[in-house]
């Protein structure tokens, strides 16, 4: 369910890219209608799971793979400073894994 609400995020955040500032409809619609989804199935993995480590999980992976896409699909550039920033998020949504595991 996780991973769902995070293919449904990553399309939401493309979405609203394509959207041209909600001036176009189809991608405005996809924008709103994945965002919905998102945090609908979020709600529902909430209630067995620690919020601290969803919200970092799906916002961590949900940031690097829009940050793909924006490399891949809109052309935009990639610098050490964002591959640094990345790799810092990683680390965070790994450590919080590994803190809610021992906890």
């Amino acid at each position: 369910m996780l991973a769902m609400a995070i293919v449904a995020e990553v399309i939401a955040t493309s979405s609203m890219k394509l959207s041209n500032g909600f001036t176009r409809f189809w991608p405005s619609l996809l924008t709103v209608c994945g965002y919905a989804i998102s945090l609908y199935l979020l709600s529902h993995i909430l209630r067995t799971l620690e919020v601290g480590i969803v919200y970092a999980i799906w916002s961590g992976v949900g940031l690097a793979a829009v940050a793909l896409i924006g490399v891949l699909w809109f052309g935009e550039t990639v610098t050490l400073v964002k591959l640094v920033g990345l790799f810092a998020i990683l680390v965070g949504v790994v450590l919080l894994n590994i803190a809610g595991r021992t906890t």
